[in-house]
Protein backbone atom coordinates (compact mmCIF):
# COMPACT_ATOMS: atom_id res chain seq x y z
CA UNK A 1 0.00 0.00 0.00
CA UNK A 2 1.32 3.44 -0.88
CA UNK A 3 2.12 5.52 2.18
CA UNK A 4 -0.20 8.42 2.80
CA UNK A 5 1.52 11.75 2.52
CA UNK A 6 0.47 15.36 3.04
CA UNK A 7 -2.54 16.36 0.99
CA UNK A 8 -4.05 12.89 0.61
CA UNK A 9 -7.60 11.73 1.16
CA UNK A 10 -6.47 9.54 4.06
CA UNK A 11 -4.64 12.33 5.84
CA UNK A 12 -7.65 14.65 5.57
CA UNK A 13 -10.00 11.97 6.89
CA UNK A 14 -7.77 11.15 9.85
CA UNK A 15 -7.39 14.82 10.70
CA UNK A 16 -11.17 15.23 10.61
CA UNK A 17 -11.67 12.17 12.80
CA UNK A 18 -9.16 13.47 15.36
CA UNK A 19 -10.90 16.84 15.58
CA UNK A 20 -14.26 15.17 16.10
CA UNK A 21 -12.94 12.79 18.76
CA UNK A 22 -11.17 15.64 20.53
CA UNK A 23 -14.52 17.43 20.71
CA UNK A 24 -15.99 14.42 22.53
CA UNK A 25 -17.53 12.63 19.57
CA UNK A 26 -16.93 8.88 19.98
CA UNK A 27 -18.05 8.26 16.40
CA UNK A 28 -15.41 10.56 14.99
CA UNK A 29 -14.07 8.19 12.35
CA UNK A 30 -17.50 7.23 11.04
CA UNK A 31 -18.76 10.82 11.01
CA UNK A 32 -15.59 12.04 9.29
CA UNK A 33 -16.40 9.68 6.43
CA UNK A 34 -20.00 10.96 6.21
CA UNK A 35 -18.81 14.56 6.21
CA UNK A 36 -16.24 13.80 3.53
CA UNK A 37 -18.89 12.21 1.32
CA UNK A 38 -21.01 15.36 1.69
CA UNK A 39 -18.04 17.67 1.09
CA UNK A 40 -16.76 15.81 -1.95
CA UNK A 41 -20.06 14.70 -3.50
CA UNK A 42 -19.40 11.00 -3.00
CA UNK A 43 -21.86 8.14 -2.67
CA UNK A 44 -22.27 6.54 0.77
CA UNK A 45 -19.35 4.31 1.67
CA UNK A 46 -16.98 5.83 -0.87
CA UNK A 47 -14.97 8.24 1.29
CA UNK A 48 -12.10 5.91 2.17
CA UNK A 49 -11.67 4.30 -1.21
CA UNK A 50 -8.30 5.34 -2.58
CA UNK A 51 -7.14 6.97 0.65
CA UNK A 52 -3.65 7.55 -0.85
CA UNK A 53 -5.04 9.79 -3.60
CA UNK A 54 -3.93 13.42 -3.65
CA UNK A 55 -6.60 15.79 -2.36
CA UNK A 56 -6.93 19.33 -3.70
CA UNK A 57 -6.62 22.03 -1.05
CA UNK A 58 -10.13 23.29 -1.84
CA UNK A 59 -11.61 19.84 -1.09
CA UNK A 60 -9.65 19.58 2.16
CA UNK A 61 -10.86 23.04 3.20
CA UNK A 62 -14.47 22.11 2.43
CA UNK A 63 -14.24 19.05 4.67
CA UNK A 64 -12.59 21.11 7.43
CA UNK A 65 -15.45 23.63 7.25
CA UNK A 66 -18.05 20.88 7.70
CA UNK A 67 -16.10 19.45 10.63
CA UNK A 68 -16.07 22.89 12.24
CA UNK A 69 -19.87 23.05 12.00
CA UNK A 70 -20.21 19.58 13.49
CA UNK A 71 -17.79 20.35 16.34
CA UNK A 72 -19.89 23.45 17.11
CA UNK A 73 -22.87 21.17 17.78
CA UNK A 74 -24.82 21.26 14.54
CA UNK A 75 -26.53 17.88 13.93
CA UNK A 76 -24.76 15.60 11.48
CA UNK A 77 -27.86 15.40 9.25
CA UNK A 78 -27.93 19.19 8.95
CA UNK A 79 -24.23 19.46 8.19
CA UNK A 80 -24.38 16.80 5.49
CA UNK A 81 -27.86 17.90 4.40
CA UNK A 82 -29.21 14.35 4.28
CA UNK A 83 -30.63 11.66 6.55
CA UNK A 84 -31.28 8.02 5.80
CA UNK A 85 -34.73 6.60 6.47
CA UNK A 86 -35.48 2.98 5.60
CA UNK A 87 -34.60 2.76 1.87
CA UNK A 88 -34.57 6.52 1.33
CA UNK A 89 -31.94 9.26 1.53
CA UNK A 90 -33.79 12.46 2.36
CA UNK A 91 -32.87 16.13 2.61
CA UNK A 92 -32.72 17.30 6.21
CA UNK A 93 -32.51 20.79 7.72
CA UNK A 94 -34.01 23.03 10.40
CA UNK A 95 -37.49 22.99 8.85
CA UNK A 96 -38.48 19.60 10.28
CA UNK A 97 -37.37 16.90 12.68
CA UNK A 98 -34.46 14.77 11.55
CA UNK A 99 -35.83 11.32 10.55
CA UNK A 100 -34.93 8.82 13.26
CA UNK A 101 -34.45 5.04 13.32
CA UNK A 102 -37.24 4.62 15.86
CA UNK A 103 -39.77 6.01 13.40
CA UNK A 104 -38.80 3.38 10.86
CA UNK A 105 -40.47 0.85 13.17
CA UNK A 106 -43.79 2.67 12.89
CA UNK A 107 -43.64 2.33 9.10
CA UNK A 108 -42.96 -1.40 9.43
CA UNK A 109 -45.94 -1.91 11.74
CA UNK A 110 -48.26 -0.06 9.34
CA UNK A 111 -47.06 -2.03 6.31
CA UNK A 112 -47.60 -5.32 8.16
CA UNK A 113 -51.23 -4.46 8.87
CA UNK A 114 -52.47 -2.47 5.88
CA UNK A 115 -50.35 -1.85 2.79
CA UNK A 116 -53.22 -1.01 0.42
CA UNK A 117 -56.00 1.56 0.24
CA UNK A 118 -55.61 5.14 1.43
CA UNK A 119 -53.14 6.21 4.11
CA UNK A 120 -52.50 9.64 5.61
CA UNK A 121 -49.43 10.73 7.54
CA UNK A 122 -50.27 13.59 9.90
CA UNK A 123 -47.44 15.78 11.26
CA UNK A 124 -45.46 14.60 8.25
CA UNK A 125 -42.48 16.95 8.76
CA UNK A 126 -39.77 15.96 6.28
CA UNK A 127 -42.25 13.54 4.70
CA UNK A 128 -40.21 10.50 5.75
CA UNK A 129 -43.16 8.33 6.83
CA UNK A 130 -45.38 9.25 3.90
CA UNK A 131 -42.61 8.73 1.37
CA UNK A 132 -41.53 5.40 2.85
CA UNK A 133 -45.13 4.19 2.72
CA UNK A 134 -45.46 5.41 -0.88
CA UNK A 135 -42.30 3.52 -1.80
CA UNK A 136 -42.94 0.26 0.04
CA UNK A 137 -46.73 -0.03 0.11
CA UNK A 138 -49.30 -0.60 -2.60
CA UNK A 139 -51.57 2.25 -1.63
CA UNK A 140 -54.03 3.89 -3.98
CA UNK A 141 -53.23 7.24 -2.36
CA UNK A 142 -50.77 8.54 0.22
CA UNK A 143 -51.44 11.89 1.89
CA UNK A 144 -49.03 13.95 3.99
CA UNK A 145 -50.30 16.68 6.33
CA UNK A 146 -48.47 19.31 8.36
CA UNK A 147 -49.37 22.68 9.85
CA UNK A 148 -45.93 24.06 8.95
CA UNK A 149 -45.49 25.46 5.48
CA UNK A 150 -41.72 25.20 5.89
CA UNK A 151 -41.93 21.51 6.77
CA UNK A 152 -44.20 20.83 3.79
CA UNK A 153 -41.75 22.64 1.50
CA UNK A 154 -39.05 20.23 2.69
CA UNK A 155 -41.41 17.26 2.24
CA UNK A 156 -42.13 18.35 -1.34
CA UNK A 157 -38.40 18.64 -2.00
CA UNK A 158 -37.97 15.11 -0.71
CA UNK A 159 -40.78 13.86 -2.94
CA UNK A 160 -39.04 15.43 -5.93
CA UNK A 161 -35.72 13.98 -4.77
CA UNK A 162 -37.13 10.45 -4.53
CA UNK A 163 -39.59 10.57 -7.43
CA UNK A 164 -42.41 9.39 -5.14
CA UNK A 165 -45.97 10.74 -5.25
CA UNK A 166 -47.69 12.00 -2.12
CA UNK A 167 -50.62 14.42 -1.84
CA UNK A 168 -49.41 17.18 0.48
CA UNK A 169 -51.87 19.26 2.49
CA UNK A 170 -51.28 22.07 4.98
CA UNK A 171 -53.38 22.50 8.09
CA UNK A 172 -53.96 21.56 11.69
CA UNK A 173 -53.85 17.81 12.34
CA UNK A 174 -56.99 16.15 10.94
CA UNK A 175 -58.60 19.32 9.52
CA UNK A 176 -57.13 18.99 5.99
CA UNK A 177 -58.48 15.42 5.82
CA UNK A 178 -62.14 16.36 6.14
CA UNK A 179 -64.22 14.18 3.84
CA UNK A 180 -61.53 11.51 3.41
CA UNK A 181 -62.06 7.84 4.24
CA UNK A 182 -58.76 6.40 5.33
CA UNK A 183 -57.63 2.83 5.75
CA UNK A 184 -54.76 4.00 7.95
CA UNK A 185 -54.08 7.19 9.87
CA UNK A 186 -50.42 7.32 10.93
CA UNK A 187 -48.71 10.07 12.91
CA UNK A 188 -45.57 10.93 14.78
CA UNK A 189 -47.04 13.92 16.62
CA UNK A 190 -45.29 16.19 19.13
CA UNK A 191 -45.38 14.51 22.54
CA UNK A 192 -43.26 16.45 25.06
CA UNK A 193 -44.07 19.10 27.63
CA UNK A 194 -42.27 22.44 27.57
CA UNK A 195 -40.23 21.41 30.61
CA UNK A 196 -39.19 18.19 28.88
CA UNK A 197 -38.26 20.09 25.73
CA UNK A 198 -36.00 22.36 27.77
CA UNK A 199 -34.08 19.33 29.08
CA UNK A 200 -33.31 17.96 25.61
CA UNK A 201 -29.74 17.89 24.42
CA UNK A 202 -28.73 21.14 22.76
CA UNK A 203 -28.17 19.24 19.50
CA UNK A 204 -31.95 18.75 19.41
CA UNK A 205 -33.27 21.77 21.30
CA UNK A 206 -31.14 24.26 19.40
CA UNK A 207 -31.65 22.90 15.90
CA UNK A 208 -35.00 21.12 15.53
CA UNK A 209 -38.42 22.87 15.57
CA UNK A 210 -40.12 23.00 18.96
CA UNK A 211 -43.46 22.93 17.11
CA UNK A 212 -42.74 19.29 16.23
CA UNK A 213 -41.78 18.36 19.79
CA UNK A 214 -43.96 20.21 22.31
CA UNK A 215 -47.60 19.31 22.93
CA UNK A 216 -49.32 20.99 25.84
CA UNK A 217 -49.15 20.71 29.59
CA UNK A 218 -49.05 16.89 29.64
CA UNK A 219 -47.41 16.23 26.28
CA UNK A 220 -50.58 14.60 24.99
CA UNK A 221 -52.52 17.50 23.49
CA UNK A 222 -51.91 16.56 19.85
CA UNK A 223 -52.26 12.83 20.49
CA UNK A 224 -55.58 13.35 22.28
CA UNK A 225 -56.93 15.37 19.35
CA UNK A 226 -55.76 12.78 16.83
CA UNK A 227 -57.51 10.00 18.71
CA UNK A 228 -60.71 12.02 18.99
CA UNK A 229 -60.92 13.37 15.43
CA UNK A 230 -59.37 10.33 13.76
CA UNK A 231 -62.63 8.46 14.12
CA UNK A 232 -64.17 10.94 11.66
CA UNK A 233 -61.79 10.05 8.83
CA UNK A 234 -60.78 6.40 9.40
CA UNK A 235 -63.06 3.78 7.81
CA UNK A 236 -64.76 1.13 9.96
CA UNK A 237 -62.13 -1.52 10.53
CA UNK A 238 -59.32 0.90 9.67
CA UNK A 239 -56.22 1.63 11.73
CA UNK A 240 -54.63 4.43 13.68
CA UNK A 241 -50.87 4.10 14.27
CA UNK A 242 -49.02 6.55 16.52
CA UNK A 243 -45.46 7.07 17.64
CA UNK A 244 -45.51 8.07 21.31
CA UNK A 245 -43.22 9.00 24.16
CA UNK A 246 -42.12 5.78 25.88
CA UNK A 247 -43.26 7.12 29.27
CA UNK A 248 -46.75 7.82 27.92
CA UNK A 249 -47.46 4.73 25.83
CA UNK A 250 -49.79 3.15 28.39
CA UNK A 251 -51.64 6.45 28.83
CA UNK A 252 -52.10 6.74 25.06
CA UNK A 253 -53.50 3.20 24.91
CA UNK A 254 -55.99 4.09 27.64
CA UNK A 255 -56.96 7.27 25.78
CA UNK A 256 -57.52 5.25 22.61
CA UNK A 257 -59.96 3.01 24.45
CA UNK A 258 -61.71 6.01 25.98
CA UNK A 259 -62.24 7.58 22.56
CA UNK A 260 -63.70 4.38 21.14
CA UNK A 261 -60.77 2.70 19.37
CA UNK A 262 -60.66 -1.07 19.57
CA UNK A 263 -57.90 -3.23 21.06
CA UNK A 264 -55.07 -0.71 21.35
CA UNK A 265 -51.68 -2.42 21.56
CA UNK A 266 -48.34 -0.95 22.63
CA UNK A 267 -45.26 -2.02 20.65
CA UNK A 268 -41.58 -1.56 21.43
CA UNK A 269 -39.00 0.16 19.25
CA UNK A 270 -35.60 -1.27 18.27
CA UNK A 271 -34.20 -0.14 21.62
CA UNK A 272 -36.84 -2.05 23.60
CA UNK A 273 -38.81 1.05 24.61
CA UNK A 274 -42.59 1.34 24.43
CA UNK A 275 -42.83 3.55 21.35
CA UNK A 276 -45.91 2.83 19.23
CA UNK A 277 -49.64 2.45 19.84
CA UNK A 278 -51.83 0.84 17.18
CA UNK A 279 -55.60 0.45 17.36
CA UNK A 280 -58.55 -0.18 15.04
CA UNK A 281 -61.85 1.47 14.49
CA UNK A 282 -64.80 -0.85 15.06
CA UNK A 283 -66.15 -2.61 11.98
CA UNK A 284 -69.67 -1.61 12.93
CA UNK A 285 -69.41 2.02 14.06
Amino acid sequence: MVAEGPGTVGVALEAAARRLRSAGNPQGRREAAHLAEAAWGLAPGQARIGSDRALPAEAADHLAALVTRRVAGEPLAHVTGVAGFRHLLLASDRRALIPRPETEGLVALVLERMSIGVVADVCTGSGCIALALAQEGRYDRVLGVDCSGDALALARENAARTGLHVEWRQGDLIAPLAGERLDVLVANPPYLTRAEFETLDSSVRGWEPSLALESGADGLAATRRLLAAGLDVVKPGGWIALEVDCERAAAVARLATRFGWMNPVVYQDLYGRARYVLARRSETS
